[in-house]
């Protein structure tokens, strides 16, 4: 079985195990999921979904938040972690899409990267959960399972969403990335990999290396 092969066998494993694949923010448009996936940054999804009504409910939107005081945003995410960086990356943000971008979210990676704060793992999700575009995100979960899979041995995030997205089907590999959080969660901890436990076991290089 080729890479392509088992990224495949992968999918179908992970649709069979996981079959409702969604992401674990709370948002209702783009600019709430670009914010919200800003504020989970060492920092868990439970939380971050705890913080962001009253946040987006006082900067419904981009000019609400371009026009706030970074200290007021640094208020309502203090219990994110991080929260003086993450406010001030969140108003500069705000600024530019104003200014660039008339207000609305941009669809595509090379766009959205250009954004104050904003990574290629938050572009991803972003261009795949909102625009349906084929897209890869390299979370911790990502890093950790494609590698204990085989793929890999790297930690260079931008180097396996690289080599994933020509090897993962492109209509499905945004779900799948879903599922490896799920997954990730669940069953290949980064503390353990309960093996037992797994949908994925038999086309594992660390499972199959061990048992």
């Amino acid at each position: 079985m080729n890479d392509k092969e088992k990224a495949e066998k992968a999918v179908e494993l992970l649709e069979k195990e996981y079959p409702d694949a969604i992401c674990s923010l709370t948002y209702t448009d783009p600019l709430q999921l670009l914010i919200a996936t800003r504020l989970a940054a060492q920092c868990t999804d439970k939380r971050v979904n705890m913080v962001t009504p009253a946040l987006f409910e006082r900067f419904p939107t981009a000019k609400d938040f371009a026009d706030a005081d970074v200290s007021e945003i640094e208020e309502l995410i203090k219990t994110c972690g991080l929260y003086k960086t993450k406010a001030r990356d969140i108003s500069a943000m705000a600024k530019m899409l104003c200014d660039n971008f008339g207000g609305v979210v941009p669809d595509t990676i090379e766009e959205l990267i250009k954004l104050p704060g904003i990574g290629r793992k938050t572009a991803n999700l972003v261009v795949g959960d909102i625009y349906g575009k084929p897209a890869v995100v390299v979370d911790t979960h990502c890093i950790r399972i494609t590698s204990r899979l085989g793929f890999h041995k790297i930690k260079d995030a931008a180097k396996i969403e690289k080599i994933m997205r020509p090897l993962l089907p492109p209509e499905k590999s945004n779900d799948f990335c879903h599922r490896l959080v799920i997954h990730g969660r669940e069953v290949c901890t980064a503390r353990k990999a309960y093996c037992e436990n797994c949908c994925m076991k038999e086309i594992c290089d660390t499972f199959n290396q061990t048992s």
